[in-house]
């Protein structure tokens, strides 16, 4: 029976922290700072739960079912099959991959080239290069315990810990007052909804197959030791998570209260670096966003292939990994802005499914007896979901939205919370039925 040593334990957890710690993990967390102000803590309390607690448990939920796969078969073979798929496809070419390349683009070449200089062709020439060497390395997922979890994660935490540092020597203005109404009225609440953005609880779900085959790939053969080390490698990432968010949040406070106005996490992260460190500051930022925004490219490209090679095997890994990067790659020209408003009601609608999932799968010891829970407790949410998501647009009918918002919670923006326990108590009480 092969057993892994510490220092391969350890860097299993990095290299799920490097495939998890991308773009969105930049960007939000010194927004909530440079928004929150003076409530930084207490939004950042939200945002742990979501951004740090929830994907834990989601590795953690996957790994005791055997799959995402499985999971969602609890609930509905189609549903399993749609709801993966969707999952796959957003954090994958159409949502995150791409928002890897546009957001490392923004950050490491217009800031070092002239006014007139060609952004647009500047741009495809960076997608493509970016997307050529993340497909090199995502060819070979069995490697990326030595690739990422050696190599890049080391940088990248040495280089945000100089940045953390350098904030401590020069603390600047200090912290200013809350800057949105939102922190200010429910800074727990909003924190944990910007938490949505880093889409790593829905990155949680399918991460455990990549991670699954370095394990695998060091001689482990039983099932419950690739459980267990799965498991540990998520709870040491989400402690790496939770450290670097704190240093991160603390930047964007200083940030917000030195340079108030800024609109999201990569201006905030602008204004301040090369405030504390000139010219330099400003190389320092664009090689933490290139290098956190390659690795979490190089973890998604193969972990959907993986997973459309699966149930798809007439197309070979390579081949769906080929396919991916080269659709990432048109879809990131489209511009980080448009990506980002694309993002947030496909991810409000999907994370409340992928939450409830998450707590049944962790709760399937006690439910699992009362297989009619699982379909109804994911229908109860995922029609509020809709709905919320819909009331967001502005597309339902007065009456129905100002119902949906008499709800409890709904005005956090987490409404869809109580449907979701009626579902699981309805689900309890119905009389079961064989399948």
């Amino acid at each position: 029976m092969k057993k892994l040593s510490k220092r391969v334990q350890l860097l299993l957890g990095f290299t799920l922290f490097s495939m998890f710690f991308g773009a969105g993990n930049l960007i939000f967390p010194p927004g909530v700072g440079a928004q929150a102000g003076n409530l930084t803590w207490l939004a950042m309390a939200g945002m742990a739960v979501s951004a740090v607690g929830l994907p834990v448990l989601g590795v953690v939920a996957v790994a005791l079912s055997g799959g995402l796969d499985t999971l969602g078969d609890r609930v509905h073979p189609l549903l399993s099959r749609v709801f993966t798929m969707v999952a796959y496809l957003a954090i994958g070419p159409c949502l995150a991959i791409p928002r890897t390349a546009s957001t490392s683009f923004e950050m490491a070449v217009p800031p070092f080239v002239g006014a007139d200089a060609p952004i647009g062709m500047l741009q495809i020439l960076y997608s493509l290069v970016f997307f050529a060497l993340a497909l090199v390395v995502a060819l070979r997922p069995e490697k990326l315990t030595d690739r990422l979890g050696k190599i890049m994660c080391p940088i990248l935490l040495l280089l945000i810990v100089v940045t953390f540092i350098g904030s401590l020597v020069d603390p600047l203005e200090g912290y200013g007052a809350a800057q949105s109404e939102l922190y200010a009225a429910a800074p727990v609440a909003r924190g944990f909804l910007d938490g949505y953005q880093t889409m790593d609880t829905i990155a949680a779900l399918v991460f455990g197959i990549i991670i699954a085959l370095n394990i695998r790939a060091r001689g482990v053969e039983e099932d419950s030791d690739v459980v267990r080390y799965t498991v540990r490698a998520g709870w040491m990432a989400g402690v790496l998570l939770l450290v670097v968010y704190a240093m991160l949040a603390h930047i964007g406070a200083l940030s917000g209260g030195a340079f108030p106005g800024a609109t999201n996490g990569a201006e905030v992260l602008t204004n301040l670096v090369p405030a504390l460190f000139g010219t330099p500051g400003s190389v320092l930022l664009a090689a933490i966003f290139v290098i956190a925004c390659f690795n979490v490219c190089v973890g998604l490209i193969s972990s959907c292939a993986e997973y459309f090679n699966m149930i798809c095997p007439k197309l070979s890994y390579r081949t769906w990994a080929i396919l991916f990067a080269a659709v990432s790659m048109l879809i990131a020209n489209a511009g980080l802005d448009l990506i980002l408003s694309l993002s947030v009601p496909v991810l409000s609608i999907i994370y409340p499914v992928a939450i409830a999932l998450i707590a049944l799968a962790l709760l399937h010891r006690w439910v699992g007896r009362r297989p009619l829970v699982y379909p109804v407790t994911v229908l109860f949410t995922g029609v509020a979901s809709i709905l919320y998501t819909l009331r967001d647009l502005k597309v339902l009918p007065a009456v129905l939205s100002d119902l949906l918002g008499a709800l409890p919670l709904a005005a956090q923006g987490l409404g869809w919370l109580l449907p979701a326990l009626v579902g699981m108590v309805v689900g309890l009480a119905l009389p079961q039925r064989k399948r």
